[in-house]
């Protein structure tokens, strides 16, 4: 017979025992806090009150808004290709059969098309892509949805939803061609902006309210993911060029949503193996 736990590892798993409580309990407060808790829109308030989620073509909510903009759509197209990142092609049989060469031969395929979503009931106006690997299964993406003529700058203000490709598989709902997204949406937010910021010679990066804090959230696909709910946003200047990325402005953050952050950035760590064990669900509309 395999013999009784000692008495010093019976107490270290009582301890692992009261962290994962205590953990809980933090997640538990997360979710029942009321959403207006984490709203905080200094710079933007005319975005007050709209969902920060896109819906895909069947109406199921999508990936979280984490990205924003506030440029002219010439000065956001520059950032973009000066960054390297390429426009998205058209969703077509032709170009879902070239992702799926690009797999098999493991050859790039820099314009490989992204499946359509929607926010505020249009698809979206702008997508870009960066490959990562030497095939379409891997790439960072972002689709954008212009959403105001002027913001508090005089210009436009477009907001996205960024996210990286991880696989390439079939979708259990359309049987189209798709990918699968990594669950840290955070992380592909702060490396987009690492991208576009410098070369679009921001002259200011701050945070406003996105979807909330998310644990274990699943988009329009069965993807998990998940995120502090925050939305990063750029003021981009007229035209484009490297120069220095701007710092955010920890002025900008009120102390419960930095407090949220960090808690945020704490557990990361864990919520990337809970999104792992979770598994892809039944495919992504990405």
């Amino acid at each position: 017979m395999p013999p009784n736990p000692s008495a010093k590892a019976l107490k270290g798993r009582h301890v692992i025992a009261m962290l994962a409580v205590i953990l809980l309990t933090i997640l538990a407060g997360l979710y029942a806090s009321l959403p207006l808790v984490w709203k905080h829109y200094e710079r933007l308030k005319r975005l007050d009150g709209r969902e920060m989620v896109t819906r895909t073509g069947q109406g199921i909510a999508g990936d979280p808004i984490n990205v924003g903009f506030e440029a002219d759509e010439d000065s956001l197209l520059c950032a973009f290709h000066a960054a390297g990142w390429r426009a998205a092609s058209q969703v077509t049989l032709k170009s879902s059969l070239k992702i799926v060469r690009s797999v098999v031969e493991r050859r790039p395929y820099p314009t490989a098309p992204v499946s359509p979503l929607y926010y505020d009931k249009r698809i979206e106006d702008l997508a870009f892509q960066l490959p990562s690997g030497n095939s379409a299964a891997h790439r960072h993406h972002v689709r954008l949805w212009k959403v105001l003529d002027h913001g508090d700058t005089g210009k436009p203000v477009w907001l996205g939803s960024a996210s990286y490709d991880k696989s390439v598989g079939v979708s259990h709902y359309t049987l189209r061609v798709t990918h699968h997204v990594s669950p840290d949406m955070d992380g592909e937010r702060d490396f987009l902006m690492s991208q576009i910021a410098p070369v679009g010679k921001a002259s200011a990066l701050f945070e406003i309210s996105g979807v909330g804090p998310t644990a274990l959230g699943r988009n329009g696909g069965g993807d998990p993911y998940f995120t502090d709910g925050e939305v990063k946003v750029a003021v981009l200047a007229a035209g484009c060029s490297p120069g220095l990325a701007p710092k955010l402005e920890a002025a900008d953050l009120p102390p419960h949503i930095g407090l949220k952050n960090q808690i945020f950035e704490l557990i990361r760590p864990l919520l990337r193996k809970l999104s792992h064990q979770a598994g892809p669900g039944k495919g992504s509309e990405e």
